[in-house]
């Protein structure tokens, strides 16, 4: 990407003619989610007595949910499986109000008109990833979607987006990753590829100091599940 170029009167970077592919992840980044997911969780804890409070459920947004369970403080104890069970619930009945995150929608775009693969690297499952892209309309511009069942390790080991590129067929290098949460920004670092991120929702350019920043303060819309 240009690091200082924008399309005239878009939110949307410049794609620089060195990449070859886009990956994605999806919540927080291709879809605002982060409401739902902390509804969704709430509401399974709701009946254990536990509660889920915002700013702890902040710091640790990007992390799926047997990690948000392992180190949510009493969640050692719970039914974790059947917490799982009862948040994927809510919210699958609610997937079809979730919203895309319009500037990456808009870069998705761009990569599809000049020819270049898209992929979805998540840290999510696929049964919830699948049914987002189906609420969005989006499912058919991917060439592939990589979610946490394809790999052994989830963000930040780049091994989701090593994975996105080898199916992609594109080095990883070539390929221009989009990720809104701290771990995921590391995870597509670590796999070789240049990275964007999602902030307030406007794309830009990763910068240390911005990442460091943003574990600080509420961040995008993310829990994978």
């Amino acid at each position: 990407m240009s690091r200082a170029r924008h399309s005239t009167g878009s939110c949307v970077p410049t794609i620089d003619k060195q990449v070859e592919a886009l990956v994605l992840d999806f919540d927080g980044t291709l879809a605002d989610t982060r409401r739902e997911h902390e509804n969704a969780l709430r509401t399974a804890l709701d009946p254990y007595g536990v509660a889920l409070a915002p700013a702890w459920y902040r710091r640790h947004i990007g992390l799926s949910i047997h990690d948000l369970l392992a180190m949510l403080p009493g969640g050692q104890v719970l039914p974790r499986d059947e917490i799982v069970q009862r948040s994927r619930a809510h919210l699958l009945a609610s997937v079809h109000t979730i919203t895309p995150v319009p500037c990456v929608v808009e870069l998705l775009r761009r990569a599809r008109r000049a020819g270049l693969p898209c992929a979805v690297a998540s840290g999510a499952s696929q049964l919830l990833v699948s049914p987002g892209l189906d609420a969005l309309g989006l499912r058919d511009a991917f060439t592939t979607v990589v979610t946490r069942e394809d790999v052994t390790h989830g963000k930040p080991n780049p091994e989701l987006f090593l994975t996105a590129a080898r199916r992609l067929d594109v080095k990883p290098e070539h390929c221009l990753a989009v990720d809104d949460a701290p771990d995921g920004i590391a995870s597509a670092r670590a796999a070789g590829m240049r990275v964007i991120t999602v902030i307030d929702g406007h794309l830009t350019t990763v910068h240390e100091e911005a990442t460091t920043a943003r574990r600080r303060r509420p961040r995008g819309a993310r829990c994978p599940y």
